[in-house]
């Protein structure tokens, strides 16, 4: 299984980029996005939950993600998790997931876990001005999340942009290979997905 991880800030094209990858390959390819694992906090209240800095670290489930990714790497098949941005709260399906001939991981702190970071036979990463990711930002969760210009407002310049300055803009340094311009690139997708194709040959 060739593993691919997908690195960047929020809305900078990651999730384009990984369905355009998998409609461009003709094998079995699997999509987790790391917002599927953040940690539940069915104990608070909805406006607690308002309240959580979604965009540091420790927001995610690591552990429960790489041990997902080491089973599929082992050939064993995975329990589907899933997210509701408008409660703050896991949805998991409990569908089953089986091992892909490509995986592809893409989260804002994808490349924090060396663990996870080590099954990756490359490592992608999102280089896209931060005031083109806002503005996508600012239109993906009006239309899909339901939220407000306010809203918005207000994580951004609480949590999306220092842990932005902190931490994601940092993660270039251990990416392999960078994509300009967002997940519509199509020379990026092109070479990324001939590297798949070679490793899958090899």
């Amino acid at each position: 299984m060739v593993v691919l991880g997908i690195c960047g800030m929020s809305g900078s094209g990651k999730s384009t980029l990984a369905e355009r990858i998998a409609r461009s390959l003709s094998c079995r390819v699997l999509i987790i996005g790391q917002d599927c694992y953040y940690r539940n906090h069915s104990e608070l209240s909805f406006e607690e939950r308002m309240h959580i800095n979604y965009d540091e670290p420790d927001a995610f489930d690591h552990d429960e993600l790489y041990a997902d990714v080491l089973a599929l790497f082992e050939g064993k098949p995975i329990y589907k998790k899933g997210y509701d941005y408008s409660k703050h709260l896991r949805q998991d399906s409990g569908g089953l997931l089986l091992p892909p001939d490509v995986l592809l991981l893409e989260g804002i702190h994808m490349f924090l876990d060396e663990r996870l970071c080590a099954l990756m036979s490359l490592k992608v990463y999102m280089h896209v001005d931060i005031d083109v990711c806002l503005l996508r930002r600012i239109r993906r969760d009006i239309r899909e999340r339901g939220r407000d210009i306010d809203n918005i407002r207000e994580q951004y310049l609480s949590t999306v942009k220092p842990m932005n300055e902190q931490y994601i803009m940092k993660y270039i340094q251990e990416a392999d290979f960078a994509v300009m311009r967002g997940g519509k690139n199509a020379l990026a997708i092109d070479a990324i997905c001939a590297y798949i194709d070679a490793r899958l040959l090899a």
